[in-house]
């Protein structure tokens, strides 16, 4: 057949030559690689081949770092999801304590941690555990119940510990690819001070400063946010990350939003919804000079319009509704390696006057500075000393009849990684509070080792 015989020629031609520009390309890599050496005569160029220029790539919008890349919907939801948690486990020793004068004087109690008390023990402050992960590229689900709750008993008083209690649940519907606009729905932390959004997980002191929680006892409420994080900050926030600092979370340098307003896990009771409003923004010092180089100082301030009506003895809830409006500030110079954190609020909230027997309206004002420095690796892990001073006058909303609150103490202490899961706190407190009921006076004070073990998972 010449036909497929003139085809085969052909093809073995081609091959030919094929084989004759792969042997010379192969030829003119191997001289490219060998140090210059004298002229020869010249020969024949080697044929050259013409290497097309790249594809142009569609540029790809930067997303927020500290977001993880979002998975296909059509991914396991094993691998979307993931679980863990952690569990604090503490223990108070108090050295010295002195009721306030009278049979009704203050004993020394702390809104914060149950175990301060005259019986002590052991307590687990905190058991979390927390479902997160992407549902879609654009909606990420976020589930916190914590065990460590307490009840009363339905007959009497007396607590019943490690009840489950739900503590978060809301999602990110993220507006934009690179995840710097977000709508978040549900039951959430509130955006009201600094130290209040910063997990109790990642904080140095063992409790929060009262006058700052006072605003939001639990730090959440049921409601709708609204968060923006620009990219120059969140590349800051991701620079203090990767040096291990302890940041306040991902809610945003701004943040607007609407709450049911009574607190955690509580029935709303008025026909009112609470406004909040936060902006924060780092500022990197590199600038001022090599004394400042790698050091972020970040500032901010929050803000809380509400109408509250707490719990009342004769029993049921207050049918009135309290002015309950607050604003506060912070700044925080971040430990690199020594460090300053501070806080302060004032306004106007529900707090029992004992002289006319009921509750009012009344000025609150407090805050905290903090001095902490991070001196790294020691023989027993990294280590970060701090010292905190607190002050607060005003009510206390969350417990019946909101009672006025006085508070002074110094916390001594320090974090001790032992390891990367398990974090050892050592601190020395003295404390002159005022009770948190109504019916007592006075004030207590106290000297305290105060010890909390955490572990991670």
């Amino acid at each position: 057949m010449p036909v497929a015989a003139q085809t085969v020629k052909e093809l073995q031609r081609q091959i030919d030559e094929l084989k004759a520009q792969v042997k010379a390309l192969t030829e003119a890599r191997k001289a490219a690689a060998i140090p210059a050496a004298p002229p020869v005569p010249a020969a024949a160029p080697a044929p050259v081949v013409a290497s097309a220029p790249p594809p142009a790539q569609k540029p790809v919008p930067e997303r927020v770092a500290s977001m993880s890349k979002p998975v296909s919907s059509h991914t396991p939801w094993h691998e979307r999801l993931k679980l863990r948690g952690y569990t604090q486990l503490r223990y108070n020793a108090i050295l010295d304590d002195h009721d306030a004068p009278g049979a009704d004087g203050s004993r020394l109690r702390s809104v914060h941690d149950a175990s301060i008390n005259d019986d002590g023990g052991f307590l687990l402050r905190r058991v979390r555990m927390v479902l997160q992960g992407d549902i879609t590229d654009r909606l990420q689900l976020y589930f916190q119940h914590d065990f460590g709750a307490a009840v009363n008993n339905q007959s009497s008083t007396e607590r019943r510990e490690n009840f489950g209690q739900l503590r978060d649940v809301y999602v990110d519907w993220f507006l934009d690819p690179e995840r710097r606009l977000r709508l978040r729905f549900g039951q959430s932390k509130v955006p009201f001070g600094w130290e209040n959004l910063q997990s109790s997980s990642n904080r140095l002191p063992l409790d929060r400063s009262d006058a700052i929680n006072s605003g939001v006892p639990g730090e959440r409420d049921v409601g709708v946010n609204v968060y923006y994080t620009p990219a120059p900050v969140q590349a800051i926030w991701d620079r203090l990350a990767r040096n291990k600092q302890k940041l306040f979370g991902n809610y945003g340098a701004f943040g607007l939003a609407l709450y049911n307003g009574q607190g955690t896990n509580r029935t709303e009771r008025t026909d009112s919804l609470m406004k909040v409003a936060m902006a924060t923004w780092p500022f990197a010092l590199d600038g001022l000079g090599p004394m400042f180089r790698g050091k972020v100082l970040e500032v901010g301030g929050s803000a809380i319009f509400n109408r509250y009506r707490p719990e009342i003895r004769s029993g049921g809830v207050s049918p009135t509704d309290y002015r309950d409006d607050r604003v506060g500030f912070h700044a925080i110079l971040y430990p690199q390696p020594f460090g300053i954190q501070t806080e302060w609020t004032t306004g106007w909230g529900p707090q029992y006057d004992r002289a006319l027997g009921m509750i009012r309206s009344q000025r609150l004002g407090g805050g905290y500075v903090q001095v902490m420095t991070d001196i790294g690796r020691t023989p027993i892990g990294r280590a970060i000393p701090y010292v905190r001073w607190q002050r607060y006058r005003g009510g206390w909303k969350p417990n019946v009849d909101a009672p006025r609150l006085e508070t002074d103490e110094w916390e001594l202490g320090t974090e001790i990684q032992l390891i990367e899961a398990l974090e050892l706190t050592l601190a020395y407190a003295r404390m002159e509070r005022r009770e948190a009921d109504a019916r007592r006076t006075g004030r207590a004070t106290g000297d305290l080792i105060r010890t909390q073990l955490q572990f991670t998972y």
